[in-house]
């Protein structure tokens, strides 16, 4: 999807840049990033597995990616490669334009990958209490030890269990699904019993291929609000695009054309 939506972007602007999608093992990462040097292009989205490894290839981060410890967008400044990381960024202003400020509340999030990272990591600043659950106790418990040292006790890890789920939702404002349940070819699945769920809560789910994941048709059942995935990948999409051209991106534009695929698919 960040092909079509970043093209579209830039043509919009009518800016001469073109967006494309390579392929790099782990073991030539080191290769690639020095070929972005030798070429010189402007500019690189990192998706997994490759966020924290490239961080080593790097000149410099910028303080939200060096707190996070992991980069999502790379700028070729004059030869400098600066990393960024706009996920988190991202999870928060769609939080906010889908009227959901996460200031003062408790938030669980599901799963301990690198997307939850991100977002914990930005979300632990505005809200009250953070709840990290993931199926892997282990990896939650590293991610909030790491959390723990920035902010204190505001953040907690647990298994991804039914009985852990129905306990810390009952007082909680936000639930978040960083895990990959809902995506292909798991679309029929969900991470939450659909009992769970109530009315006052706010359900994001970061799948955003199905557009409906069957969590927020579940949702959606028992009125709670819900926030689609594709507003995440639009919001820090463009970001990543406003660092690269220094200019501010068409949402309007970039969310047109992902929806037209999407239903183009479906």
């Amino acid at each position: 999807m960040s092909p079509l939506i970043q093209n579209a972007a830039f043509q919009s602007l009518g800016l001469d840049y073109v967006y494309v999608v390579f392929t790099v093992k782990r073991e030539e990462l080191g290769g690639a990033i020095s070929g972005m040097r030798s070429l010189g292009l402007h500019g690189l989205n990192v998706t997994m597995p490759h966020k924290i490894a490239v961080i080593q290839y790097l000149d410099h981060l910028d303080e939200v990616a060096s707190e996070i410890g992991a980069v999502n967008t790379i700028l070729n400044k004059d030869g400098k490669l600066i990393g960024y990381n706009t996920d988190g960024l991202g999870a928060l202003k769609t939080l906010i334009s889908s009227g959901a400020d996460p200031s003062g509340k408790k938030i669980v999030i599901l799963g301990a990958g690198g997307a939850s990272r991100a977002i914990s990591f930005t979300l632990a600043k505005k809200a009250r209490e953070i709840v990290i659950l993931n199926r892997t106790l282990r990896r939650a418990k590293d991610l909030v030890n790491d959390l723990t040292s920035i902010y204190g006790g505001k953040v907690k890890a647990g298994e991804l269990t039914e009985d852990n789920l129905s306990g810390e939702l009952i007082n909680s404002h936000i639930l978040i699904n960083a895990t990959s349940l809902g995506m292909h070819p798991s679309e029929a699945e969900s991470p939450v019993n659909p009992r769970l769920l109530r009315s006052d809560l706010v359900v994001f789910d970061l799948v955003y291929k199905p557009f409906e994941t069957r969590l927020l048709k579940d949702a959606g059942k028992v009125g709670a609000r819900v926030i689609h995935g594709l507003d995440m990948l639009i919001h820090q999409g463009a970001l990543s695009f406003e660092i690269w051209t220094g200019r501010k991106a068409p949402i309007d534009i970039m969310m047109k054309i992902a929806i037209g695929e999407l239903k183009e698919d479906s």
